[in-house]
């Protein structure tokens, strides 16, 4: 399938480790790092003051702080950038969130994006298809009360009938839903209910073939798809100076601990995380799976597991071959993130056409 190169600006969105994933040297606990409110507004105040576009505000139920909550808390500080709000299905009532969605993004004058998780409830397990189910349905009351409208859903997960609320977003709409997910029950939910189809780093040609997969998916149910890169970045003035960054986050790294990290991830076992570890194994002796893609952070966190490491000239050449590719939002971060965020945006965000994901919905 052709390329479809991506017109115009592209989103560049940093990261705020609400989820006790933050350090100097990867795969210790230093608490320092630790996800608190304060640590983590440090790294929101990072990414507003250095111009980026959005800030992913993860989830996971046994790490770190609520997004929504945080999300609540940061909002009237934040003026420009847009809040990427990262909300698990599993552990949410649909009418309650597409309430709470509303509320921040009147907080946020409609500044407000949402990364939907397809989440078991705590101390619940489903099986993928089931789960996967249950979180298009979720999607679909949420984007329908934020549409305004009403809801009448007799599924297999929710059965309700609701009037709109009076409650709503700034545009009358729901926000853009970011989704992610390499299993075929994923892509589907994706395919189905998403607008932005967010995916890990991989090799070109594998990249390549899971946007062709995606955007065929899509066309089935008669949709388009944008979709979203989420990688880290280590850059650097020089190349040499990158790579020897990316030594030092490793230097303190114990094998064993590293994969006791890896394996307390929720998504320790996902399909996406199987395919970060065949990248890994296929690496060269550095770590690197292609030219400036290096998968040594993979070894102490799971995951996203590579970073683009290099400096400015190459790591910008990176995205705008991904940009080609029909890129046009990326989630970036790196360790530690209140300090990568400053490298980043002094030294690559002034070489980027970047802005809002505009017009996301479908």
């Amino acid at each position: 399938m052709s390329h479809s190169p991506v017109t115009g600006p592209v989103e560049i969105s940093w990261f705020s480790a609400l989820c006790d994933d933050d350090a100097e040297f990867l795969g210790t606990q230093d608490p320092a790092y630790l996800s608190t409110f304060e640590h983590c507004k440090k790294i929101v105040d990072a990414a507003e003051a250095g111009g980026f576009d959005n800030i992913l505000l993860p989830s996971g139920f046994s790490l770190g702080i609520d997004p929504v909550a945080f999300a609540a808390g940061v909002a009237p500080t934040v003026k420009n950038m847009r809040l990427l709000l990262a909300v698990r299905c599993g552990e949410m009532w649909p009418p309650q969130l597409a309430r709470q969605i509303a509320t921040l993004d009147q907080m946020l004058g409609g500044r407000l994006t949402v990364n939907i998780i397809s989440s078991d409830m705590p101390g619940q397990t489903m099986e993928s298809a089931p789960r996967y189910g249950r979180t298009l349905e979720a999607m679909e009351i949420v984007r329908t009360l934020l549409d305004g409208k009403p809801v009448d859903i007799d599924g297999e997960h929710y059965q309700m009938q609701l009037d709109p609320m009076r409650i709503g977003t700034v545009s009358g709409k729901s926000p853009p839903f970011y989704f992610g997910g390499m299993s075929p029950a994923a892509r589907e939910v994706a395919a189905k209910g998403s607008d932005v189809f967010l995916m890990w780093p991989d090799t070109r040609e594998k990249v390549q073939a899971l946007v062709d997969d995606m955007r065929e998916r899509a066309a089935n149910h008669g949709r388009e798809l944008k979709f979203g890169y989420r990688v880290h970045v280590i850059v650097r003035e020089t190349e040499e100076e990158a790579r020897a960054h990316a030594r030092h986050i490793m230097s303190k790294l114990d094998v064993e601990e590293g994969e006791k990290l890896r394996a307390r991830a929720l998504d320790a076992t996902s399909e996406g995380v199987r395919r970060q570890a065949m990248m890994r194994d296929g690496a060269d002796d550095e770590g690197f799976a292609e030219e400036n893609l290096w998968t040594g952070i993979g070894k102490a966190r799971s995951g996203c597991g590579a970073a683009i490491v290099g400096n400015p000239d190459q790591v910008a050449a990176k995205l705008e071959m991904y940009r080609e590719m029909g890129f046009s939002a990326f989630i970036l971060s790196g360790y530690p993130h209140a300090k990568e965020a400053e490298y980043f945006s002094r030294l690559v965000l002034p070489k980027i056409d970047h802005g809002p994901l505009l017009n996301a919905r479908s």
